[in-house]
């Protein structure tokens, strides 16, 4: 598509807009280099595990390998749509969007090459919920932006890929490893990248909630949209977790009288229920305006953002 003009030729960017905001704050916080990050006591810590414990921390590894795999290879459309919309600010934010999924695509890459299973075929772990939303509905609602940008495409990829994978199913893998490992006093260079993943995902997420939110202000049937394909991902994203916490169930019921690890599976169901219900109470919030203006002003009032 050929250009007719450009923003900042024309006028100016829209310094108070909020993922200009949410820019400002990606220069400032994601300055981080998965290369600096020390994994030698890892090494340590993960050749020191028995083969059990080892069992018990590489399904969760698997799952946020592929998951960062994915939501780089899979982001360019989001890019592509907001660009064509001429959402300039928009556009900006996602180019640092993109450059911290690589970041955390690298770092859980080189601690599987230190702690020596950068080889090791992880997919083994990854279960049908699982496919559904990272093989499946994930690339397929992003790439549908390549052809359709139209509110229900967007609010579509944007729920699958910020509400689903990074807002539910990223958020409880956080507390699991901090859960698992950080109690246990193990593995402090994947925890450190843990750490900036988290901090990452948390800019990521408001470009999530603000993207669907502007859409569904003033507009019901697109509000239904959006929590009616939560609620149709909800069982595979619930069934993730079920898959991760019953393999650490089947482990927990052998004798680990000397093992370090420990984890109440049960609560890290209940986590994944609540930031279900976050999720969707925050995007939610909308409905009490009655157009996108009106919720860019009270952003920027609030400086929520």
């Amino acid at each position: 598509m050929a250009h007719e003009t450009f923003q900042t030729v024309e006028g100016q960017l829209n310094w108070n807009a909020p993922m200009f905001k949410l820019y400002e704050k990606a220069k400032k916080n994601g300055k981080w280099d998965p290369a600096d990050i020390d994994f030698s006591q890892d090494q340590i810590d993960f050749q020191r595990m028995t083969e059990d414990e080892r069992v018990t921390s590489l399904p969760l590894v698997a799952s946020f390998s592929a998951g960062e795999e994915a939501v780089t290879v899979d982001i360019l459309p989001m890019v592509h749509a907001m660009a064509n919309q001429g959402r300039l600010e928009d556009t900006m934010f996602l180019t640092t969007f993109m450059f911290d999924e690589a970041k955390h695509t690298e770092m859980f890459s080189r601690w599987q090459k230190a702690i020596g299973v950068g080889e090791m075929d992880l997919s083994v772990f990854h279960s049908d919920s699982y496919k559904r939303i990272f093989y499946e509905a994930l690339p397929e609602s992003m790439n549908r932006l390549t052809t359709d940008d139209s509110p229900e495409a967007v609010i579509r990829a944007a729920t699958v890929y910020n509400m689903v994978v990074e807002g539910i199913l990223a958020e409880s893998g956080y507390y699991s490893f901090r859960q698992i490992f950080k109690k246990a006093n193990l593995l402090p260079g994947i925890l450190m990248g843990i750490d900036y993943l988290n901090r990452d995902e948390g800019r990521h997420l408001q470009f999530g909630i603000y993207t669907i939110q502007r859409l569904i202000a003033g507009n019901e049937k697109n509000r239904l949209i959006f929590n009616d394909y939560m609620d149709e991902l909800w069982p595979d994203a619930y069934g993730v977790i079920e898959y991760l916490t019953s393999l650490y169930d089947i482990q927990m019921a052998q004798d680990w009288t000397n093992s370090s690890l420990e984890f109440d599976s049960d609560a890290m169901r209940e986590y994944a229920k609540k930031q279900f219900e976050i999720r969707k109470r925050q995007v939610n919030r909308a409905k009490n305006y009655s157009s996108a203006a009106e919720l860019d002003e009270r952003l920027v009032k609030s400086k929520d953002i």
